[in-house]
C-alpha cells in the first residue's frame, strides 16, 4: 500500500512541476522587474491559462493530502 502511495505522490509531483514551468514560461524577464510592456497591470486569466492555474491548485492540494497520508502510514 505504501509503495502505491509513493508512486502516486511521485507522479503528482512531476505533473505539478511541469504545470508550474509551463505557467512561468510566458512571464518573461521583464515581468520579474515590473516592466510589463503592454501596460496591463491587472489582467484576468482566461482559457488555457486559467485551466492550468486551477489544475496547479488542485494538484498541489492533492499532493499535500497524499503527503499527509504517507506520513501517517
Amino acid at each position: 500500500m505504501k509503495n502505491i502511495i509513493n508512486i502516486i505522490q511521485l507522479v503528482i509531483a512531476v505533473i505539478l512541476i511541469v504545470l508550474i514551468l509551463i505557467q512561468n514560461r510566458g512571464a518573461g524577464l521583464g515581468g520579474i522587474f515590473g516592466g510589463g510592456g503592454d501596460g496591463n497591470v491587472y489582467r484576468t486569466k482566461r482559457g488555457a491559462e486559467r485551466i492550468l492555474f486551477i489544475a496547479t491548485i488542485v494538484l498541489a492540494t492533492l499532493f499535500l493530502g497524499i503527503s499527509l497520508v504517507n506520513f501517517v502510514l
